[in-house]
């Protein structure tokens, strides 16, 4: 225990379906990417036995002791994400103080001349901030210290800066932009496909292979900016801190030859070199395993390191995208992945396994 707070972990409990229950770890918000992956990578403690297992009872976590100036840790927070994590953090923290102070919505929006929807979705970080604004709501929050609104007030203007990203305005949907932002800012990212390899995990021209095919009349400039794209979320991967990264892959992916038998076996050998990544854990579903949790389609889980950020399910869709972070829709799309990381073959096994399908291209 440290700070007089103790934060309690939870295991799921899952049926194999051989008369046998495993308990799979899910790990509390303040604990650290590597801790979560290092309880689950190998083969030994991926899955665990409930009875006699510690994993299979409450453990306690503790969490750091609270800061006396959130407005700091706020600042002092990494600019990873550009614009979106800012405005999210930045929205967390006026929606704290308006309800200390008992506040409703419908107040705060006729402080700054604007709608209760208006605060909303300031709060919720979906749109940018003006600095007039913030510092009419600061005032109407009771927070007149200069030292104090200084803080808040940098960070609004920051958080109107433009991603990396933002010279591709015109070729990316703004719904996706937002997922730039929180990829760029997350410190896990839990992904399962069951059509194409990931975008972090794509080779150049398997890159190209998926956007002509989702963009077939797009020209090649357009279809090299997409794929440069691709390249510049997956540089992150490559240098010092780089986030944790758990795919789940299902058989098909590696299966389905896009791109052509060289394009293809290109990518599989690429895919073999990041499992041995220390950062990386990949998975494949194989046939065998037959129907399983996350028959309904893909999706990614991210978790930050800011305690501030809760985790966000990212569900992509063909015109547009949802973003999904209330506790039982993550809890949900949690135990999934959970499911699938038991169904799968185990991470030791996955170069074995995609070595065995370039010998059958």
């Amino acid at each position: 225990m440290t700070g007089g707070t103790t934060v309690r972990s939870r295991t799921a409990t899952v049926s194999t379906g051989h008369g046998l229950e495993y308990a799979f770890f899910i790990p509390p918000k303040n604990m650290s990417a590597s801790s979560n992956i290092g309880r689950c990578r190998s083969a030994s403690v991926q899955t665990r036995r409930l009875a006699g297992d510690p994993l299979s009872q409450d453990s306690a976590v503790p969490t750091p002791p609270a800061e006396d100036d959130p407005a700091g840790r706020l600042i002092d927070y990494p600019r990873r994400g550009g614009p979106t994590v800012l405005r999210i953090l930045l929205g967390a923290q006026l929606r704290r103080l308006r309800e200390e102070r008992g506040i409703s919505t419908e107040q705060a929006g006729y402080e700054i001349r604007g709608s209760h929807s208006k605060i909303s979705r300031m709060e919720l970080g979906r749109v940018g901030f003006k600095e007039r604004d913030v510092a009419d709501l600061l005032t109407l929050y009771g927070v007149t210290d200069p030292a104090e609104r200084a803080p808040l007030l940098r960070l609004a203007k920051e958080a109107n800066n433009p991603g990396w990203w933002h010279q591709y305005g015109d070729i990316l949907p703004s719904w996706f932009e937002v997922y730039l932002g929180l990829e760029e800012a997350a410190s896990l990212l839990r992904t399962y496909e069951l059509q194409f390899v990931p975008g972090l995990m794509q080779t150049e021209d398997y890159a190209r292979a998926v956007v002509r095919l989702g963009y077939s009349d797009a020209s090649e400039e357009e279809v090299e900016r997409r794929v440069q794209i691709r390249t510049m979320r997956q540089e992150r991967f490559t240098s010092p801190g780089a986030p944790t990264l758990w795919a789940v892959l299902d058989e098909a992916v590696v299966r389905r030859p896009l791109g052509g038998r060289q394009v293809m076996r290109a990518q599989i050998e690429h895919l073999i070199e990041m499992s041995e990544l220390a950062h990386v854990t990949l998975q494949i579903v194989p046939f065998g395993a037959g129907g399983h949790a996350a028959a309904g389609g893909p999706f990614t889980i991210l978790r930050f390191a800011e305690p501030g950020l809760s985790d966000v399910v990212y569900l992509e869709q063909l015109t547009s995208a949802l973003y999904l972070d209330k506790p039982t829709d993550v809890d949900t799309y949690m135990r999934a992945m959970n499911n699938l990381c038991i169904t799968a073959a185990r991470p030791d096994d996955t170069a074995k396994f995609l070595n065995g399908v370039l010998k059958d291209l």
